[in-house]
């Protein structure tokens, strides 16, 4: 991916990682697009930043239609989708009642991601270099106790990413998948698990897109997750993590 000159898509980029990539990289020089829910704040975004903005609900399969026919046809030089947008709630998996927030989780986090890619694939591949960026997270290898969904839709965001990319094995599109750690953002609400500072993340994500050294782009912070089966810290990490509590 060449970071000063791509025309991105980012939906869910109107705050914390999101927002913070998509400032880094139109800092580069690409253009890019973000795209969400609130029309009133993606129209303060553009005004702040000159982003491009679309509406879209990447948990409603229409939208993600209707958000993908307006970016393309405004932006028909498009080569790079990152599927940033997820939701992370907390769930008590001895009561039914967590069920909602699960089924809404697959929808936006899973879900949402297949249908963005689905939506988009088709015109990346006619460019002659393009790039699809998906995000899991650290928890798709240790996953949280308090969001079991959440860390159950990034392993299946994971392991999507690896069948895609092998698919499109010599095609003109490159298939990257961002891994972070916890980064102080609004996820949950505010909630502090003692993460990264969110510049300090954004820093080493740029610094890993533009070495291009590998498809998984690894921050330091998430390394003994990622390789905690391989380490035999799994079980202890898990652990470790469950510790926090709801």
């Amino acid at each position: 991916m060449d970071i000063t000159n791509s025309t991105v898509f980012i939906p869910g980029a109107t705050s914390g990682l999101g927002l913070a990539l998509a400032q880094r990289l139109q800092a580069a020089g690409s253009t890019v697009v973000i795209g969400g829910r609130r029309a009133a704040l993606l129209s303060s975004l553009h005004d702040e930043y000159g982003f491009g903005t679309v509406e879209v609900d990447v948990s409603d399969a229409d939208s993600i239609t209707a958000a993908a026919a307006s970016v393309l046809e405004r932006y028909p030089e498009l080569d790079t989708l990152v599927t940033m947008s997820g939701i992370m709630r907390n769930e008590d998996l001895r009561s039914p009642d967590h069920l909602p927030d699960a089924l809404a989780t697959v929808e936006t986090n899973l879900v949402g991601t297949i249908r963005l890619i689905a939506a988009f694939l088709p015109h990346l591949l006619t460019r002659p270099s393009a790039t699809v960026v998906t995000v899991s997270s650290g928890l798709a290898f240790v996953p949280l106790t308090a969001t079991p969904t959440y860390s159950a839709t990034k392993a299946g965001v994971h392991a999507y990413t690896e069948a895609l990319r092998q698919q499109l094995v010599g095609s003109s599109v490159s298939v990257l998948e961002l891994v972070p750690p916890a980064v102080k953002t609004d996820l949950m609400g505010g909630a502090d698990f003692g993460g990264m500072e969110l510049d300090a993340f954004t820093d080493e994500v740029v610094s890993l897109l533009e070495s291009g050294a590998s498809p998984e782009i690894l921050v330091e912070n998430v390394q003994p997750l990622r390789w905690s089966e391989r380490d035999g810290t799994h079980q202890q990490i898990l652990e470790m993590l469950a510790s926090r509590g709801h």
